[in-house]
């Protein structure tokens, strides 16, 4: 009797839950502007790939061994847009991530991520706390050292700034308030997100703008004193002509009266 085999059931990776990416103004703010600037900075290499909320699969054939972190830069791999990032396909490990703090979300991404991150050796694991609710100070960093997490300093700074320096990235991160801004230390450039693209894109457009209206003016002005020169020189130029025309009938008036003049004179005789 012979024996049925079956076909291997497909395994399905999805790309969503159905969970939102955020779950305030804070933590949305935090994520799109991170990946923005940092997908803006890496833009021109083609082996660097900056994603963010994407699924990143750990174990091939187990849909549920997954984690998706709300930050996160690979070395080494293509530089392509993906549905999920799959380790055992891409063959790298993210070398940087950073969850951004929540109500929901802060245990874990202290806890169970970080032993998670630790365990498949992502370099640096950084956690940020926008509004400093939850983990007391707003910023707090992990490097991989000989397979387990060391906490990294944060500089503060007199008026409050905090500063993390990634050694993955090579770049700073500075938490002020509750702005946060990635900086290039070799250049001390800050790392601009969309919105911030955005808005210097416009302000040079307008300021472009205003440029070519003032020189629009200039050259309207410029014409318009070309005009009246040439007008002053046409009315000059008639001014002389009169002036000639006047003098060459005073001429032939005298040359009449001195031909009346001898007429008379020879009469007189």
């Amino acid at each position: 009797m012979s024996r049925i085999v079956r076909p291997a059931a497909t395994v399905e990776y999805p790309s969503g839950d159905g969970q939102p990416m955020a779950e305030n103004d804070w933590q949305l703010r935090a994520i799109l502007d991170s990946v923005s600037a940092l997908l803006t900075h890496f833009r021109d290499r083609p082996d660097v790939y900056v994603s963010g909320d994407l699924f990143i699969y750990y174990e091939e054939g187990n849909p549920r061994a997954r984690v998706a972190p709300d930050v996160f830069v690979a070395f080494g791999v293509p530089n392509h847009k993906r549905p999920i990032y799959k380790l055992w396909e891409e063959g790298v490990v993210p070398a940087f991530v950073m969850e951004v703090a929540s109500v929901s979300t802060w245990r874990e991404d202290d806890g169970r991520k970080a032993k998670l991150y630790e365990r498949l050796g992502v370099q640096e694991y950084w956690q940020y706390d926008p509004t400093g609710e939850y983990l007391g100070l707003k910023l707090k960093g992990r490097r991989l050292v000989d397979g387990a997490y060391v906490p990294q300093p944060v500089v503060e700074s007199i008026d409050g700034t905090l500063l993390l320096r990634s050694d993955s990235l090579a770049l700073d991160f500075r938490v002020q308030g509750e702005e946060s801004h990635f900086f290039d230390p070799a250049t001390g450039e800050r790392l601009l997100s969309l919105v911030e693209q955005y808005a210097a894109h416009r302000a040079a457009r307008l300021r472009a703008a205003a440029a070519e209206s003032k020189v629009a003016t200039a050259e309207s002005k410029a014409a318009a004193a070309q005009s009246q020169i040439a007008t002053a020189e046409s009315q000059v130029a008639a001014a002389e002509s009169r002036a000639d025309a006047a003098e060459s009938r005073a001429e032939a008036a005298e040359a009449e009266l001195a031909a009346l003049r001898a007429r008379l004179d020879e009469g007189r005789r």
